[in-house]
């Protein structure tokens, strides 16, 4: 019988719901956490799961937006401050050590360039942090841990957006030209999303096992920094070494963002299959690793 308040429909919902949990391996009377053999669960009803549950991402999303105050006037205008006065920084040494004959164009691009780079590095960060902080999350819920990481990337992805704003202020201020190209540069922040996302499970999985991947994060991605063309147009780098940059997979996904929006730039084919190619890697190797240690994560914690 369904319960007072509740439709037929809504009760049928329920179960239907409930069914699908069980036989997902995600809801039953009892969780038995050990340690086991390396290897990936039934991908069709783990992917089918996640999706149904991705709700729960989302709210595990906004609690840590609203953790960080990112919904308070102050915690917004930190977010497009911190990446503006470092791009300001690296402004004024870089014009100092090579100075420009259009510094203008320069300014956006390193600030585009540090925007996005910021929304990289922070689902990078979060993510690393994601399944570590949710430890009593994991012990006492069953759901497809691949929901934590991927909330860190919604996390940095709407933090992200404010200092984009901004950059389209700083376009205009700078007189740069505005033209229909600039709308490709969305194809470049697709791939930076599922990047992201690749990466923000793969580290995630790593502060599991070693807990100082966090500390050491930071001068990882400071040195990915100084290698990215964030610093530097992509076509600046020197020809002894453009065979090796090319390995880097924010090369050709920040270099082609950047000409797109900052210059209006089609970039070669090569950049966007090559930006492709990184994103669909990353996410691949990311989350398939991710998965298969994740049975373990609550032994682990």
């Amino acid at each position: 019988m369904p319960s007072a308040g509740m439709s037929a429909a809504d009760h049928a919902a329920n179960k239907a719901a409930v069914d699908r949990a069980s036989k997902s391996g995600y809801l039953s009377d009892v969780q038995v956490y050990e340690p086991h053999r390396v290897g990936l669960p039934p991908l069709v009803p783990y992917f089918r799961e996640l999706w149904h549950r991705r709700p729960f991402a989302a709210e595990l999303s906004r609690a840590e937006m609203r953790s960080a105050n990112t919904r308070t006037f102050f915690g917004q205008i930190w977010l497009v401050l911190n990446p503006l006065l470092l791009a300001a920084v690296y402004f004024v040494l870089l014009f100092i050590l090579a100075p420009r004959d259009e510094p203008g164009p320069f300014f956006a691009h390193l600030t585009a360039g540090i925007f996005a780079f910021y929304f990289i590095s922070g689902a990078l960060t979060t993510g690393a942090r994601s399944v570590v902080g949710g430890g009593a999350l994991i012990g006492n819920m069953a759901f497809p841990r691949l929901l934590m990481p991927m909330s860190a990337v919604r996390t940095a992805f709407f933090r992200f957006l404010p200092p984009l704003v901004v950059y389209f202020v700083i376009h205009a201020a700078m007189g740069l030209p505005w033209s229909w190209t600039m709308v490709l540069a969305v194809y470049f922040m697709g791939c930076m999303v599922v990047f992201a996302a690749g990466m923000a499970a793969m580290f995630a999985t790593l502060q599991v096992y070693f807990r100082d991947t966090t500390s050491f994060l930071p001068y990882f991605l400071r040195i990915w920094l100084y290698l990215s063309p964030v610093l530097w147009f992509i076509e600046e780098v020197p020809a002894r070494l453009a065979p090796f940059l090319k390995f880097n997979p924010l090369y050709s996904i920040l270099g082609g963002f950047t000409d797109l929006l900052v210059r209006g730039d089609v970039p070669p084919p090569g950049i966007w299959v090559m930006a492709a190619g990184w994103a669909v890697a990353a996410v691949v190797v990311g989350f398939l690793y991710f998965m298969s240690r994740e049975r373990e994560f609550a032994v682990r914690l």
